[in-house]
């Protein structure tokens, strides 16, 4: 798992902008722990060839910067080295999730309610994602590790908090409100979620995961951008191995988007 965004709520109002991409996400990718193998070896090919001994960084690659600062200085080379990476990430064995929050959204719903009392948008992500990590793990009669990325040790313990109440309190939503989504027990979330440890940037899988989390959540605001058009039709996202009527429950969640959604329909 890695995480995209800041997680703290707003200290003051933050009013919708139609021209901006404010949001949380958190998530990644889920790989059968028999295919990270062969998923290593592609990754390490991919950076023999380009000679990278460093992470492949999203933001990095994305604005051609520090690290990448070489892909702006000739567009054929750039090309390649973008074909190239997509083919090695499409040919990974692996599925993207995510759960995408709307800062502007979140706090247009919660301000009002809550104030200043308003959670930390990662732990509504985190029960999210992994909640849908588990049921996925579930149909296939598996257990689930939780690898997220190291940030800071105040984040890091946030997120063995919210693991360990999923394991003993399950779901912290309200029953009423999350009921369409099927939530899990504490049962079942117990018998499922076998540890939670933290990987640091040098990883290769928290590389994809920060590779396959910024098309995840642009689609959020941008459904048909190139990179989630590349995934989606490779069939690399969860949503392809659900049935439309499980994805609801099941596929990346994108939550708080009323604003954008209203803007879409010209209100």
């Amino acid at each position: 798992m890695d995480d995209s965004g800041t997680r703290a709520p707003n200290r003051e109002p933050l009013p919708y902008n139609k021209n901006a991409r404010e949001f949380f996400a958190l998530g990644g990718v889920l790989i059968d722990e028999d295919a990270e193998a062969a998923a290593r070896k592609l990754y390490d090919e991919f950076c023999t060839r380009w000679s990278i001994c460093y992470p492949l960084h999203s933001v990095e690659i994305r604005h051609r910067r520090e690290r990448f600062l070489w892909l702006g200085r000739d567009r054929s080379e750039r090309n390649r080295f973008m074909n190239d990476l997509s083919r090695t990430l499409l040919s990974l064995d692996i599925l993207g999730l995510a759960c995408v929050i709307d800062r502007p959204g979140y706090d247009a719903r919660y301000r009002a309610q809550y104030g200043h009392r308003q959670w930390h948008l990662c732990q509504t992500a985190f029960a999210i994602a992994v909640e849908r990590a588990v049921k996925y793990a579930r149909t296939m009669d598996r257990k689930l590790r939780v690898l997220p990325e190291r940030t800071s040790k105040v984040d890091d313990d946030r997120l063995a908090r919210y693991y360990d109440d999923l394991r003993t309190s399950g779901s912290p939503f309200a029953k009423t409100s999350s009921a369409r989504y099927s939530p899990l027990t504490a049962t079942e979330f117990s018998e499922t979620l076998h540890e939670i440890r933290f990987k640091t940037k040098s990883s290769p899988m928290a590389q994809v995961a920060d590779l396959y989390l910024w098309p995840i959540a642009l689609a959020g605001y941008e459904p048909e951008n190139r990179a989630y058009v590349a995934l989606r039709s490779s069939g690399r996202l969860i949503e392809n191995r659900l049935s439309p009527s499980q994805a609801d429950a099941g596929g990346s969640k994108y939550s708080c988007f009323e604003l954008v959604c209203r803007h879409r329909r010209g209100r």
